[in-house]
């Protein structure tokens, strides 16, 4: 095992000293790998990687084991070996994540002196960090806490009705089994994750509990094309992402080319998933910045705040190793069918990618931030010019994106228009073909539009909400795809 920690790069969970001489660092390491998820420290070995041992082997572990003590709270206890490699004797420092995080330098004390671990370096923890570390330890979620100055009012229950019609009446008790509610004090109050799923005025209790778009022209963010912001209920948001991602990762093609269907750039799977795992997984806690969605030329980064949890890597993610932050949010989402079995999203994401021959997607800890990075297998450049014969259009509004059927057309109402062809569709039949899971945006953004371009028609033009309605292709409609 020594040989392979030896040939590995430094990592989070594993670093390089020559000796005690900087001893203030060697803690700090150890502090961070405590609160983070463990690690291994390895003394007498060069930057270069030569082994050069330690001196006095003994007499070092027994003041690294005094410095440890004297200089740690609460008290951690790492494992320390003494290894010889190339006749020369190593000191191997093994320490687990700790169930008394978090630990801190007692001379900095708690707020100055905590530590995590960042890639290959370690990052002084805020105030925000340091109470998800003790929340961690107590089992207590962000998303779970009880908002007690609130009421059942502070909900907007017409959109938990909505997303919810067919699968569960929604009462107190519903609402209570999903932890949107929670008793407090011998009364029902709304959860903070109940607040940041439903809330109706959500950014006064976390103002960057929304999801900020944008396309830029070119590989950095030097001049942005079209941007968005969603301030929309979380599992309503997946889809107005879905949505703007849709509308740039898809060229315009001419009617005369519709059977020409264009090609997604990644596929939608793999981009739902990374958008649904960003509003799951972010730490709402986390002041600062909204979650933000970031389409380039060559890539779509999507980042969300928080680092991961304690005792997770980018590589046990990748393995399907999960933790859930906010098991509110996350629980909502799967009622909803938004995400399937714990774990198996990410592993997911890396498979189909293999097997589409797709470049392999990145994950990266940031300072705050956890970013994932989609690259894209061909390059779409943009630019103004480019962007208006493609059919973009430049729109900047606030939870929807809007667009026209104006000469121009996205791949989706090839889809629409061969469903119909032969028979009318329902609603929920258009829907299926769309993608698109969230009924209000499917009606407002994708049914209505087609519609008020008279590419469709309703059977039952006099009763426009009859259970029995469907939509059929106009002469405008049939003619689009002759």
């Amino acid at each position: 095992m020594i040989s392979n920690l030896i040939n590995g790069p430094e990592s989070k969970t594993l670093e390089f000293k020559r000796n005690l001489s900087s001893p203030r660092s060697v803690l700090r390491t150890l502090v961070a790998f405590a609160n983070s998820a463990g690690g291994h420290l390895i003394l007498g070995v060069a930057d270069d990687r030569k082994i050069i041992g330690v001196e006095n082997p003994l007499d070092e572990e027994e003041r690294l084991s005094n410095l440890i003590a004297d200089s740690i709270s609460p008290r951690l206890v790492p494992s320390i070996e003494m290894i010889t490699v190339e006749e020369k004797t190593l000191l191997v420092v093994e320490v687990f994540l700790s169930g008394m995080r978090p630990h801190f330098l007692k001379a900095e004390g708690q707020q100055s002196g905590t530590y995590v671990r960042l890639g290959s370096t370690n990052r002084l923890a805020d105030p925000q960090l340091i109470a998800e570390l003790q929340r961690g330890v107590a089992g207590v979620s962000f998303d779970a806490l009880p908002m007690p100055e609130l009421t059942l009012d502070a909900l907007d229950l017409k959109a938990i009705a909505k997303d919810f019609e067919g699968r569960n009446s929604i009462d107190e008790r519903t609402l209570q089994s999903l932890r949107i509610m929670v008793k407090e004090q011998g009364k029902l109050v709304p959860s903070q994750g109940g607040i940041l799923l439903y809330g109706l005025d959500r950014r006064q209790y976390f103002d960057d509990a929304w999801i900020q778009c944008g396309r830029f022209m070119g590989n950095d963010k030097a001049d942005i094309f079209d941007h968005i912001d969603i301030h929309s209920p979380l599992p309503k948001a997946v889809d107005e992402i879905m949505l703007f991602l849709k509308k740039h990762a898809m060229r315009g093609a001419d009617f005369s080319e519709i059977r020409r269907k264009d090609i997604w750039s990644i596929p939608v799977k793999i981009l739902r998933e990374v958008v649904i795992n960003a509003l799951v997984h972010a730490d709402y806690s986390h002041r600062g910045s909204p979650i933000r969605v970031a389409f380039f030329d060559n890539r779509i980064e999507i980042e969300s705040p928080g680092l991961l949890l304690p005792g997770l890597t980018v590589e046990d993610i990748k393995q399907g190793v999960s933790q859930i932050r906010n098991p509110v949010i996350a629980r909502v989402f799967r009622e909803l069918e938004l995400v399937e079995q714990w774990g198996s999203g990410i592993p997911g994401i890396f498979r189909i990618a293999k097997a589409e021959n797709l470049p392999e997607p990145t994950i990266e800890e940031l300072a705050g931030r956890v970013r994932f990075t989609l690259i894209l297998p061909k390059i779409l450049p943009l630019t103004r010019e480019q962007s208006r014969k493609g059919g973009l259009e430049s729109i900047q509004v606030t939870g929807q994106v809007t667009g026209q059927v104006t000469g121009q057309v996205e791949a989706w109402i090839h889809d629409v228009l061969q469903a119909c062809l032969n028979q009318p569709c329902t609603s929920a039949e258009i829907q299926k073909v769309t993608g698109i899971r969230h009924r209000e945006t499917f009606q407002r953004n994708y049914l209505d539009r087609l519609l008020s371009e008279q590419i469709l028609e309703r059977t039952i033009p006099e009763k426009p909400n009859s259970r029995l309605q469907k939509y059929r292709l106009t002469e405008k409609g049939r003619m689009q795809i002759s």
